[in-house]
């Protein structure tokens, strides 16, 4: 058997698409290491394997938490995100390749993101795609943010009511989880579950996190873009059904319920659409072709792309305008 040095990187077509992966697993207090193929999850109780080619992104939690260097290789090699997250998951930071080898989804985004028409037509979708029953044509983007901010506090009003969970306003401490009640803690659990997911998927179609069309200024810019389309639908209905439930341990059990959630609606999967949706037009999204197979071409002029793996020192392509 070959040594972990001597495998070869895995082919696209020997790695599971990202629509059809597991949303996330939550571990903690284990030592994470490599056997074959599979990532294995040792702890008090034993071994647990892990097939790393269906992850979408694993959750590591505390510091004390070990993972081994053949098991990061299998993850990396896998395209599974990996997310250190603090004691109460309030940080995290991800690491992970892309599962797609064609440049056309970022591409694509770049050239929206560039032009501040086609930057406020992308807020405008995705406002849209949040509030279907809204025209935001001719909104302006202090509009959006205003109808976007009475939206959200009327989706906590209408979930404090359903649920009967008292509300006192959104309180969020950055790195204090317990500065606010049972369900503002579900629901700061509930928004990092869905920083997390939003953040594979960006990493695994090979956007740029950074390029966001409402939110601006951070790394993750587009992936708050992204997790926030799932806001009002997902993550608020779910932290007042758990903070309803019972106000103890709210945190890891608002991760279980939001994992068992986006599996059985399988999120991932419309999450790697809606990000086609925003950033392809229909003609580009046709055109994409088989992902699986790897494209490279050099850039020439006019836009025009000529192939690899020739050289090109004695051709006369085109008259050069002295």
């Amino acid at each position: 058997m070959a040594t972990v040095g001597q495998r070869g990187m895995s082919s696209p077509r020997e790695l599971t698409r990202m629509g059809d992966r597991i949303s996330f697993i939550y571990l903690e207090r284990c030592i994470l290491h490599r056997e074959d193929n599979a990532i294995t999850a040792e702890d008090a109780e034993g071994v647990t394997h892990i097939p790393a080619a269906t992850i979408g992104t694993l959750l590591l939690l505390r510091p004390g938490t070990r993972v081994t260097h053949q098991a990061m290789s299998l993850l990396g090699d896998s395209g599974a995100g990996v997310v250190w997250v603090g004691e109460q998951g309030v940080r995290f930071y991800s690491g992970g390749r892309s599962l797609n080898r064609s440049s056309s989804l970022v591409e694509a985004q770049a050239t929206k993101w560039a032009n501040r028409r086609t930057r406020l037509e992308m807020a405008r979708e995705m406002y849209r795609m949040r509030f279907p029953n809204e025209n935001p044509d001719s909104l302006t983007r202090h509009e959006l943010l205003g109808r976007e901010g009475r939206r959200v506090k009327e989706c906590y009003r209408k979930e404090a009511e359903r649920t009967g969970v008292p509300w006192n306003g959104r309180i969020y401490v950055p790195g204090d989880f317990n500065a606010g009640d049972p369900v503002n803690q579900a629901v700061t659990a509930a928004a990092q579950c869905m920083y997390g997911i939003a953040q594979t998927t960006v990493a695994a179609l090979g956007c740029a996190p950074g390029l966001g069309f409402i939110h601006s200024g951070h790394e993750l810019a587009f992936v708050l873009d992204i997790a926030d389309l799932y806001k009002t639908e997902i993550a608020i209905p779910i932290a007042f059904d758990v903070a309803a439930e019972s106000p103890d341990d709210v945190g890891s059990r608002t991760r279980r319920a939001i994992r068992d959630h986006v599996n059985k609606r399988r999120l991932l999967k419309r999450c790697v659409n809606d990000i086609k949706h925003l950033v392809l037009t229909e003609a580009a999204s046709d055109d994409l072709g088989d992902e699986d197979i790897d494209r490279v071409t050099l850039q020439s002029d006019h836009a025009t792309e000529v192939a690899v793996g020739r050289n090109y020192a004695d051709d006369d392509i085109y008259e050069v305008p002295w």
